[in-house]
């Protein structure tokens, strides 16, 4: 299979992915600011964080797939599964914003992002595997440090989430900006395998 295919199939699943997140925001009954923050509640600013990640993970994507040549069967399992982790986000997202931000859904969705971001990399390593150790990819991650750091702050969003002030919003908070934190390291997409790709395609 060719990866245009691939690409064409995951940019299809992910643009219906947002348009079920934003399809969750009420409509304001009246028309001025306040009857917006009244209708939507924290519900814009939830799908501002879970679209900017949808974007992230999209912009990866296709500039993965950029320096990939071939699909196996691997490749197309593993980007089924981070398909599936991303179709998650507009339950996970819902859920956190109708609870008001209240500790297990907020735990919940950091564990629907850390389950992204593994999968992802499991995807990355196996497209790796498809091509050799000396592919373009392979040496365009290098060490790959924002990859690592990522499921750590993931993870210790999570526990702060659950163990950090059970009774109040302390922990909610600290998870909270773990998962901003992240979407902030990622949103400029990944520039060294831009420029792997620039070099593949014009090796002079």
């Amino acid at each position: 299979m060719r990866t245009s295919r691939l690409e064409a199939f995951s940019d299809g699943v992910l643009a219906i992915i947002i348009t079920i997140m934003v399809l969750e925001l009420k409509v304001p009954e009246g028309n001025t600011f306040a009857d917006l923050r009244h209708a939507t509640g924290k519900g814009l600013l939830s799908y501002v964080l879970s679209f900017v990640y949808v974007g992230i993970y999209w912009n990866n994507h296709h500039h993965m797939f950029q320096l990939a040549r071939r699909v196996t069967g691997g490749v197309l399992w593993a980007n089924l599964g981070l398909l599936f982790c991303l179709s998650l986000f507009p339950f996970t997202t819902a859920w956190m914003d109708e609870s008001d931000y209240a500790r297990f859904p907020v735990l919940l969705f950091g564990v629907n992002l850390l389950a992204a971001a593994c999968v992802y990399n499991v995807l990355q390593w196996v497209v790796i595997g498809a091509h050799g150790p000396e592919s373009p990819l392979r040496q365009a991650i290098g060490a790959d440090l924002k990859g690592r750091v990522s499921p750590l702050l993931y993870l210790v969003g999570i526990l702060c989430a659950q163990f950090v002030d059970p009774h109040g919003r302390l922990g909610v908070v600290i998870a909270s900006g773990c998962y901003i934190l992240v979407a902030l390291i990622w949103i400029v997409p990944d520039r060294r395998i831009g420029r792997v790709a620039r070099e593949v395609d014009s090796p002079d």
